[in-house]
């Protein structure tokens, strides 16, 4: 079962928090009422962060075919070239 725990609650109880994470249970947090964040055993944000690195990586490898343009390219279309420049210093 998870428990929840405002602020208060949490600062008084946090070794005991902690060692429930360690032992696989989740605490959810929270403020005024509402749930605002979670104590979560480590394995369980290993997970999400897993999840979040496949699913960026799945987004990028369907852009790799797509056209890269250079730095100077990106910087020249959006503010245009530098007023009176021969392209090279003299």
């Amino acid at each position: 079962m998870t428990d929840a725990l405002n602020i208060r609650e949490l600062r008084a109880r946090l070794a005991e928090v902690v060692t429930q994470a360690e032992a696989g249970e989740i605490t959810v947090i929270t403020r005024k009422g509402e749930r605002v964040g979670a104590v979560v055993p480590i394995e369980i944000l290993d997970a999400i962060e897993d999840a979040e690195d496949e699913l960026l990586a799945r987004e990028a490898r369907k852009h790799l075919d797509e056209p890269v343009i250079t730095m100077a390219e990106l910087l020249v279309d959006l503010f245009g070239s530098p007023e009176g420049s021969a392209g090279s210093a003299a």
